[in-house]
């Protein structure tokens, strides 16, 4: 278990399975235009095919610490895999939306139970001295899936259309299972804790609610006040409330929330969330306004973004490298105010912005979260001992749809606004200059709000160490000894 070979066996497999997987978060994005026509539908119900994708994803991350103790690492992954396939098949065969919301919500099961398998997986194969490398090396196809998924999704859509967006996954998906079932190798022990059946509802209600509630709030022109939308976030944190003190008292608790005790990890997952709002937010709120104010194609606008999505991916294994050389702090923090640096810069951005420079912002931008967001949450956990990774991971895995629902939801609400501030202002008939005037103005204080993220990100950054596993130190003084 312990040779080279077979970690790069399960790490290659391990690959496989997840870049397919997480590449249909984004893969079929582009094609909901296409569905509305084909279906019959408006845009508020086909968006269900991204935000309930999100919305399962983050609902299952909580339970995922307690069925990777009770089941294998081969039984958990050929069956999530398995489960993914369903989906997948489900969606390619579709024959109304129903069918197709069906294939995929399944799709996202497998999909949400993956990722913490596989992280969980990793900590336990590789020791702290090169899991930064083995995490960028993952790393590159948690980021390189969804940026080349619009793109391809586009490619697929145009010349064989969008029933080929499922049907050329499904051989790969195949493929992983029988390359997991012949080559895979189980890590870690089953220790079958005990079920919480109430811990499980609340985690279900409060993190589904929040992801849920801030989705919708960034899509209706009403956000935040909503009756509605605040009726469920409010239902959401009490739920999230009882749950966490409610773990506390529990022996086994489902979510083990006394992760956040080891100031490496609180601090490291506090980067983490706020890098994965702004990524997120100007995931969404930067092609808005390529195709708005700047006046771009939306093919064109995605070609202008793709090559800072790419670098994203690619440096992923080199930012994981470095920081087993050099540890935590030489990249967090010079990520931390590049990343600042061109929020400030959004934050001035005009409709007369030379192109070249707005692809060179948005390259420094995705190059600054490569430095961040992988060495952020590996340091966070190298602190963890063994026993609590599975719920560092859940937890980690679990705020990533919380932190992007969040980020897209208050970005896109303080644009909103600040346009209709800015159309109010005005006694001018609202024409297109006018319309992207009030963008502009809206985008500016979307970025300022997002300028004072920044800042937070660097002084938590100065605070950070490198982190020891309390394990591996033991495990360090027995071999010396």
């Amino acid at each position: 278990m312990e040779t080279t070979q077979n970690r790069k066996i399960i790490l290659a497999t391990f690959m496989i399975g997840a870049f397919f997987a997480i590449l249909n978060e984004t893969l079929l994005n582009i094609a909901l235009t296409e569905l509305m026509d084909v279906f019959g539908l408006s845009a508020p119900t086909v968006q269900w095919l991204a935000t309930g994708f999100m919305l399962v994803m983050g609902v299952l991350m909580p339970i995922s610490a307690l069925l990777i103790q009770w089941f294998t690492t081969r039984q958990m992954f050929i069956g999530v895999m398995t489960i993914f396939l369903i989906g997948t098949t489900i969606a390619a065969a579709a024959l109304n939306f129903p069918m197709l919301l069906t294939g995929r919500m399944i799709q996202a099961v497998g999909t949400g139970l993956l990722i913490p398998v596989i992280m969980n997986a990793l900590l336990l194969l590789y020791e702290p001295a090169v899991r930064g490398r083995i995490m960028g090396t993952f790393g590159l196809v948690i980021m390189f899936a969804p940026a080349i998924g619009p793109t391809l999704s586009g490619v697929i859509v145009d010349f064989l259309g969008w029933r080929w967006l499922f049907i050329t996954v499904i051989p790969f998906a195949l493929f992983s299972i029988i390359f997991a079932w012949k080559f895979l190798e189980n890590v870690g022990e089953v220790t079958r804790p005990k079920a919480d059946p109430l811990s499980i509802l609340l985690s279900s209600v409060g993190i589904g609610g929040i992801v849920y509630g801030f989705s919708s709030a960034g899509e209706t022109e009403a956000g935040f006040t909503s009756a509605s939308i605040l009726g469920i976030l409010a239902v959401a944190v009490i739920s999230i409330t009882w749950f966490v003190f409610r773990q506390l008292r529990l022996e086994e608790p489902l979510l083990d929330v006394r992760v956040f005790r080891y100031p490496s990890y609180a601090r490291g997952i506090a980067i983490f969330v706020i890098v994965i709002m702004a990524m997120f937010a100007s995931e969404i709120v930067m092609p808005m306004y390529l195709q708005g104010p700047l006046g771009y194609s939306a093919k064109i606008a995605g070609l202008l973004l793709l090559p800072g999505a790419l670098l994203n991916g690619l440096m992923s294994p080199v930012m994981g490298t470095l920081f087993d050389k050099v540890g935590p702090r030489k990249l967090i923090i010079p990520g931390t105010i590049v990343l600042t640096g061109v929020m400030f810069f959004f934050s001035r951005i005009t409709p007369s912005i030379p192109t070249w420079s707005f692809v060179l912002a948005y390259i420094l931008l995705m190059l600054s979260i490569s430095a961040i967001m992988m060495p952020s949450q590996t340091n966070a956990l190298n602190e963890l001992p063994k026993h609590l990774y599975p719920h560092g991971t859940a937890i980690a895995n679990t705020l990533q749809p919380i932190g992007g629902a969040l980020g897209v939801s208050i970005f896109v609400s303080i644009m909103t606004q600040g346009q209709r501030n800015y159309l109010d202002g005005e006694q001018a008939q609202a024409g297109s200059d006018l319309m992207n005037e009030a963008m502009t103005a809206g985008v500016h204080q979307a970025y300022w709000f997002a300028l004072v993220l920044g800042v937070i990100t660097v002084v938590i950054a100065l605070t950070i160490k490198r982190a020891v596993s309390p394990d591996y130190d033991t495990e360090s003084e027995q071999k010396q000894a």
